[in-house]
């Protein structure tokens, strides 16, 4: 047995907060229901060791994915429920935590509403919190009668999406690290160790190896100008922001990108598998395929694969295939290409886009543990040689300097 927080709704639509012993979250669940509560959140004790505490953040801190997704699922929950859609958006209120950067928003929302807006409208009014995808899928809910359903789809893509968002910052945590490290242990040994060497080089009065020159050099000059490194980097970090920012620039640059080796084949898996997702979601909820292309299109972060897309939906709009002209730029892998293609042949077009996007996160996992595979070995490597090579040049030294004292 353990210890889980939950948060529900009573009978009498109160929200009660509380902790209770249970084999696991779903019998928890399931003693609650049969209760007469609407479970919200149930959470391991463990997992909240501060939750009581109040960390006060700024009101215009920008809304987490995490939140946005906690968000999106429990107003389903809620709505499932029976809940009309102001009281349940009264008790997100008292749900979501006085620090959270959401609860105003929710707020606001909840006002929009009580007003006669519809949710979509309030939602759209929180300018930057909500993307189009997310106010299309709504508009696409509340047309059909079904609001509960497609924010059940929202918030398993947005889940989804999360979790896929995760593998792709953990895998680079460790290169990162390794680099980092390989980086300061670097300027320590060029900093600290070899100027202590440095007088007895000097005294010896004997030309010093050209290796053991270059380190020498290469020691002085950090010591003195280490500044001019750090504002070198900072000039190529503003450097690259505005090559990124800059729309004719940033084409070249993802043109660049996608023909890297390696990279180039996982920027276009992740792009394959965002696309593929993001269309079939669309799809299943009723958006039509011209306009799902649309919004599609603003998902995708390389201007070149997007382009891509605009095509097809040109291509669509004059009466062709959506596939055709994706086909036609080489861009987009073949096999996804040929699946897609006959979804859209088939009539299966939205069970043909989940299984690319199923496929496809798979591919991206095996990618980037290739990646790690070759990338690990040679960071290691070029770190050892380059140590190395500081080391050897010092001994040399040495040893010219003992072949003078004899």
């Amino acid at each position: 047995m353990a210890v889980f927080l939950y948060k529900a709704v009573a009978r009498d639509g109160k929200m009660v907060e509380d902790s209770r012993d249970a084999a696991d979250e779903n019998a928890l669940v399931a003693a609650l229901q049969s209760e007469g509560f609407i479970p919200i959140q149930v959470v391991p004790a463990s997992s909240r060791p501060f939750s009581r505490l109040n960390f006060r953040r700024s009101s215009q801190a920008k809304v987490s994915q995490k939140d946005l997704g906690e968000f999106t699922k429990q107003l389903a929950t809620l709505l499932n429920a029976g809940l009309p859609l102001d009281r349940s958006l009264a008790l997100l209120v008292e749900l979501v935590p006085e620090e959270s950067s959401l609860r105003p928003i929710v707020i606001k929302v909840l006002d929009k509403v009580r007003g006669g807006s519809p949710l979509s409208e309030a939602l759209e009014s929180q300018q930057g919190v909500f993307s189009r995808f997310y106010l299309n899928m709504i508009r696409a809910g509340e047309a059909g009668g079904g609001l509960e359903g497609v924010l059940e789809r929202l918030s398993e893509y947005l889940e989804r999406s999360r979790e896929l968002r995760g593998t792709v910052t953990t895998a680079l945590v460790y290169p990162i690290i390794l680099v980092s490290m390989s980086v300061l242990s670097l300027f320590v040994l060029l900093t600290f160790v070899v100027p202590q060497f440095q007088e007895m080089f000097a005294s010896a009065g004997k030309e010093l190896p050209v290796p053991t020159q270059i380190v020498v050099a290469i020691s002085e000059f950090l010591q003195a100008y280490w500044w001019v490194i750090l504002f070198a980097l900072a000039g190529f970090f503003l450097y690259m922001r505005r090559q990124f920012a800059e729309p004719g620039r940033r084409y070249v640059w993802d043109r660049r990108m996608l023909r890297t080796p390696m990279l180039g084949d996982l920027i276009t898996k992740l792009e394959v598998g965002s696309f593929s997702r993001t269309l079939g979601t669309l799809l299943g909820n009723g958006v039509s395929l011209l306009a799902a292309l649309s919004i599609v299109k603003e998902t995708l972060n390389n201007r070149i694969l997007a382009e891509a897309v605009e095509k097809a939906a040109g291509s669509l709009k004059e009466g062709g295939e959506m596939t055709t002209p994706m086909i036609e730029s080489g861009l987009f892998p073949k096999m996804a290409m040929q699946m897609i293609q006959l979804g859209e042949e088939t009539g299966s077009l939205q069970e043909m886009l989940n299984r690319v996007a199923v496929t496809y996160d798979r591919e991206i996992r095996v990618t980037i543990e290739r990646l790690l595979t070759l990338l690990e070995p040679v960071l290691i490597v070029g770190l050892g040689l380059l140590i190395a090579g500081i080391i050897i040049s010092i001994l040399m030294a040495i040893l010219s300097v003992n072949d003078l004292a004899f």
